[in-house]
């Protein structure tokens, strides 16, 4: 997951840099998605035919439909929100914004029954709390930008909204907020996926395959024109095809690999390691001005986060005692058996018998 975050970063400032040379974000999601896919089916191929444990399971019409539905929701319009969300803000607001990931996943597993919620626990409140600082601090980065961090004047001290262009960045900060609820329920409906239909390299070139062409759809009547397809030069080949095999092909099989051994929270959980990798490289690399709002705002969100966090490590712990107890009460006072043993008849009753 940390490679795999890493990965996100690097494609992150990769996708900024090429918006800013007039690539379309929606061809740019079609190359991805294609290019993903020309790396995942032949490795999935290959591996299915070599595989010693041949996989019982069958796709069917109605886990077609489940992982239609899946790469429309997890590829196709998270991918195409989020790189309108990168377009129309900036790169450390896009990273920022999917810390919101981990929270939304937890409501949405609360809501399905998959998370444990006592508000008289301490770890259920810690989780409500995290969640609410969560949302606070990535609606701060979108409404509050605040003086510069480096080299601002006094004029800067009175622009606490993004006055010239408050509504691209708000409509940017919205495309990401959805898109991260779009991401929740992606991981969330990987579990059953792979239990039930799919291994989850399978899954992952399904849903390369899907998206792909989901994407060339919505591509040819938001984008009619020709000349937008090309590639004009050796920067953005290499952009769609990092973005394409590292960004989709491996990204995508060890996040659904990593869901089915821990689940989706543990997936989600390790968001805010693109946010530090994205934002430090987007001020040194690419020259992006950084400000008090998107600061404040980032640390509430990973805060809030690691609340989150701690408060389902909490849960997990509680749910461990019983079981631990109840493994120590046999042998917790030998004495009481070894009385138990001896008050016991060596030879039962005729009626009991």
């Amino acid at each position: 997951m940390v490679a795999a975050q890493c990965i996100y970063a690097a494609m992150t400032l990769f996708a900024k840099a090429m918006f800013g040379r007039g690539v379309s974000p929606v061809i740019f999601v079609v190359y991805r998605q294609a290019i993903g896919t020309l790396v995942l089916v032949p490795i999935t191929v290959v591996s299915n035919s070599r595989s010693e444990t041949k996989d019982t399971r069958s796709l069917g019409t109605t886990g077609f439909f489940v992982v239609f539905l899946t790469a429309l929701v997890g590829a196709t319009v998270n991918q195409n929100l989020t790189y309108q969300g990168l377009h129309l803000g900036s790169s450390s607001m896009a990273s920022a914004m999917t810390n919101l990931i981990p929270a939304i996943t937890f409501l949405m597993a609360a809501s399905a029954g998959q998370e444990r919620v006592n508000i008289r626990q301490r770890g259920t409140v810690a989780k409500i709390s995290g969640t609410i600082v969560c949302v606070g601090g990535a609606m701060a980065m979108a409404f509050f930008k605040g003086p510069k961090l480096l080299n601002y004047t006094l004029s800067d001290l009175n622009m606490l909204l993004h006055s010239p262009t408050i509504s691209k960045w708000v409509l940017g900060a919205l495309c990401l907020v959805v898109s991260s609820s779009c991401w929740s329920l992606w991981l969330i409906l990987q579990v059953p996926i792979c239990k039930s239909y799919v291994d989850p390299l399978s899954l992952s070139a399904w849903t390369c395959f899907l998206s792909t062409l989901q994407c060339a759809t919505l591509a040819v009547f938001l984008v009619p024109d020709v000349n937008a397809w090309k590639i004009h030069s050796l920067f953005e080949l290499s952009g769609y095809v990092f973005a394409g095999a590292f960004g989709s092909g491996v990204t995508f099989y060890l996040q659904s690999w990593c869901i089915s051994v821990r689940g989706p929270l543990y997936s989600a959980m390790f968001t805010p390691v693109c946010t530090v990798v994205a934002t430090v490289v987007a001020g040194v690399v690419l020259r992006e001005e950084l400000h008090v709002g998107s600061l404040l705002g980032a640390a509430a969100v990973i805060a809030g986060l690691y609340v989150v966090l701690w408060g389902k490590a909490d849960d997990m712990k509680r749910r461990s005692e019983p079981k631990t107890a109840a493994a120590a009460t046999p042998c917790s006072d030998p004495r009481s058996d070894i009385e138990r043993t001896a008050a016991e008849p060596l030879l039962a009753d005729d009626d009991s018998s």
